[in-house]
Formats: structure tokens, C-alpha cells, sequence
């Protein structure tokens, strides 16, 4: 029997199994949820058993733990693949926008829905199964095998640098794969060649020692919320600019290639101002809108307190005016050196009468951009166009995986992204849901993708 025999007659029993994964509400940021991660991976750590996989370990860390396991018996001749995906959900609330229970996942219109259903549960199985046809029909792989599965992405994947670091001798690989990701759309695939990182900040500006009357004192002292909004309207220019002192000097330029590239994949206007609500398309001079959401850097506000913020009018001079701060980050900023940046400027910029706190955030991460001509993203872009019937797209994203410029640091090896869920499929919202077609559609292509390798 071929892998691809056997992949047809065990469906309905993956899907089952799929359905049990994704019940188990394995939610990374909520403590309450602790067990449960770790009931995921016992859950993933059978699971590879089951496949053929061997010596499985579930490993601790700081947070929630990971799982290990390999194959390593194709010969010294074969290169050896280490494949990543992560077994944590976001949170599901508000419960009452879903259909139905989001840890009670239905089948419905050839779509499985429940959260983690596609971000990553379904995606992180689909290799879990191509293992077990290939090892099931063949008795062996044809490539040496590492799965490298995390229970902590959803928050940040705050441990991952020091587990890769310590265990960077199992995890050495010649290729890597994530299991992590999504193709752009249902009948038209794409190799992902980069991603944003991540830098975040509080500013916090106090003046008086408590709220004061505004008519009593305004005209006497500083008012914190007019100061916090002189320092915000100083980072950015009127066009979208940033000018916070050497935020661009370490940007890696686009190439004309690069370009001509994402010029390539279809954008539609009016479209992606309907999804939005947007008003009207606005960023960086010099760039499509295209190019600013996958390869240029953003500063945005994420967040304002000041004040009374109740019905009617108060009449009072906040004591305190906060400020949440993300900035988006491309190869080759790092976001140790864009919160320095943030700060030298907050400090340079605060009005006289209040003083000003910089509190840098947890959420970090840097940048990712594949070499072009990457031999993993190569070979995975053939198997793509075979699988698919045409050519992959080649793009950006604008958000990140933080464990991706995690395992390049320590292992040396850039990630390729060859996942099959979809950006329409609400990961992260209610409803989230994995179409069924696709997920078998997957399981055909790690398949390929191994022997290709």
C-alpha cells in the first residue's frame, strides 16, 4: 500500500483524532490552563509514538514544556529535517460570539471549527500523520527526522531561546520546516520569505500629585495628557513617517527584485479598505501599501489612558497619561536597539513641568528574512506548485513567530514555513475553524516534500 492509499483509508480516523486534540483547551496565557498544556503534550508526546516516532520526551521549561522526538535511520547520506509547530491555543472569550463551545469542536460544511483548530493543532498534525503513512507503508523515511513541538507560542514563546540554546545539539538540523503558518488561499499557495519582529513600550508621564481642578490650576501647571500627546505627535511625521532619531538607519532596503516580487501577488484596494473599515489607505511615502505591511517598520500607538473617561465632563487635570507603544520591526533592526532609540527620544522630547517614565515591554522579537535562492524554500516551493497545480506566491508577513529567528541564532538554519491553514479561518478570534480538504491536502504534501528532500 502507498503512503497515499493509506492516507485515504485512515482520514476519518485523523479527523477523530483531530477533533480530541483540539477539545483539549490548552490555552498557553491562562494559568488556570497550566494542566492543560501540559495534557496537550502528553497528548502529542502518544501521538508521535503512535506514528513510529522514537525516543519522545516531554521536557520541562520555566513555562509550559516541550515535546522531542526523531528518526534517525535513513543514513548519514540523508540530510536530517527538523520539522516545528506549537500545541498552545489563544484564549476563546467571549465565548458567547461562538457557534459553538470553542473546546467542543463540530464538524460543519467540510470545515472543522473549535480554537486551535488551524493556529496550530490541525497545522502541526498534518506531519504527525505523513510520519506515520510513510513509516506505516514503507517502514522507514527517507530523510532523518526531528519534531520540535512548543507549548508557548501564543505568548511570545518566552523560553524558547534558552531550551534551543541548551538542547541545540538534538536540535541540529541541516533544514528546517514550521508546521506554523498558512497558504494564501485555498487554491494558490505561497513561500512566506519574511516576518516582522517586534519591539514594545509604556511611556508614563505624571505631573501633580492627584487629578486637579481645571479651572483652579489649568493655566498653572502642566497638564500630563497634553504632554504624553506632544511626545506621541514627535515620533511620527504628518506622513506616516517615523522620527524617532535612527529608527530607519539599519533597514535592509528592498531590492527592485524584491519589489517586483510583491508586486506580483494581487492587491485589491477597495477590497482591503472594506475588510478594514478603513477610510483610505495611508503609511511611508514612497511605498505601496503592500510593501509597507510586509517589509517596512511601523511605530504605533496600541493604547491611551489619561483622565476621566466617563459620561459628561469632568473638569480635572490628570495626574498620569499612559501610552502602549508596538513597533514592527525588518531585517536588519534588532528590537534591543529600537527600544534604546524609543527612549533616548521620549527623554529628549518631554515637555518642561511633568516627568516622564520609559517602561520597555516584554514583547520582543526580531526580524526573519530567508536568503532568496534558500535551498529548503526552494525544494518546498516545487512541492507546492506539484501539490497545488501552480506556482507559490512569494511573500511577507507582517506579524512574527518568535521561535523562527530563535532557532537561526542557535542552530544557524533558516526556517521555512510549510503550513496549510488560512488567514479567513479566524485564528485568534471566535470561530475559528480548519477546512477539512485542506488538512488532507497537507498530509499529501509533507509526504512529497520528504521524499523531495
Amino acid at each position: 500500500m502507498s503512503w497515499k492509499d493509506y492516507l485515504d483509508r485512515e482520514q476519518e480516523r485523523f479527523v477523530s483524532e483531530l477533533i480530541e486534540f483540539v477539545s483539549i483547551p490548552s490555552v498557553s496565557a491562562k494559568p488556570e490552563n497550566a494542566p492543560d498544556v501540559q495534557r496537550a503534550a502528553e497528548w502529542v508526546a502518544r501521538r508521535l509514538a503512535a506514528a513510529g516516532v522514537e525516543h519522545i520526551d516531554i521536557l520541562p521549561t520555566a513555562g509550559h514544556p516541550v515535546v522531542l522526538g526523531d528518526w534517525l535511520h535513513a543514513g548519514p547520506d540523508r540530510p536530517t529535517v527538523l520539522v516545528y509547530g506549537h500545541f498552545d491555543v489563544q484564549p476563546a472569550e467571549p465565548f458567547e460570539l461562538w457557534s459553538s463551545p470553542p473546546f467542543a469542536p463540530e464538524v460543519r460544511d467540510g470545515k472543522l471549527w473549535g480554537r486551535g483548530a488551524t493556529d496550530d493543532k490541525g497545522g502541526m498534525f498534518i506531519p504527525i500523520v505523513a510520519i506515520e503513512a510513510m513509516l506505516k507503508t514503507g517502514g522507514r523515511l527517507p530523510v532523518n527526522l526531528k519534531v520540535f513541538f512548543e507549548g508557548q507560542e501564543e505568548i511570545g514563546s518566552p523560553d524558547m531561546p534558552d531550551f534551543v540554546a541548551a538542547h541545540a545539539d538534538r536540535l541540529s538540523a541541516d533544514m528546517i520546516f514550521s508546521a506554523d503558518g498558512s497558504q494564501w488561499a485555498p487554491d494558490q499557495p505561497q513561500i512566506v520569505e519574511a516576518l516582522r519582529g517586534l519591539a514594545s513600550c509604556e511611556i508614563v508621564v505624571r505631573g501633580a500629585r492627584s487629578d486637579q481642578h481645571s479651572g483652579l490650576h489649568g493655566g498653572g501647571i502642566a497638564n500630563p495628557a497634553m504632554a504624553l500627546a506632544q511626545i506621541l505627535a514627535s515620533m511620527k511625521a504628518p506622513d506616516g513617517t517615523v522620527a524617532v532619531e535612527g529608527f530607519y538607519d539599519d533597514v535592509c532596503p528592498l531590492t527592485e527584485a524584491e519589489r517586483a516580487f510583491i508586486a506580483e501577488v494581487p492587491f485589491d484596494p477597495a477590497a482591503y479598505l472594506a475588510e478594514t473599515g478603513a477610510l483610505a489607505e495611508f503609511g511611508e511615502p514612497g511605498y505601496t501599501t503592500r510593501e509597507r505591511l510586509w517589509a517596512r517598520p511601523t511605530l504605533e500607538v496600541n493604547g491611551l489612558t489619561s483622565g476621566w473617561q466617563g459620561a459628561g465632563t469632568k473638569t480635572v487635570l490628570p495626574a498620569e497619561a499612559r501610552a502602549k507603544i508596538t513597533c514592527r520591526l525588518v531585517a536588519n533592526q534588532t528590537p534591543e536597539r529600537i527600544v534604546e532609540l524609543l527612549r533616548a527620544h521620549v527623554e529628549r522630547h518631554c515637555p518642561e513641568g511633568v516627568a516622564v517614565e520609559f517602561q520597555p515591554g516584554q514583547a520582543r522579537g526580531a526580524p526573519f528574512l530567508t536568503p532568496r535562492g534558500h535551498n529548503s524554500s526552494v525544494i518546498a516551493a516545487q512541492v507546492l506548485e506539484e501539490v497545488y497545480g501552480r506556482k507559490p506566491y512569494r511573500t511577507r508577513a507582517g506579524g512574527s513567530i518568535p521561535v523562527m529567528t530563535t532557532l537561526l541564532e542557535h542552530l544557524g538554519v533558516h526556517a521555512t514555513m510549510f503550513a496549510f491553514g488560512h488567514d479567513d479561518e479566524n485564528m485568534h478570534a471566535p470561530d475559528e475553524f480548519f477546512r477539512l480538504d485542506t488538512f488532507r491536502r497537507g498530509q499529501e504534501a509533507y509526504c512529497r516534500l520528504l521524499e523531495s528532500l
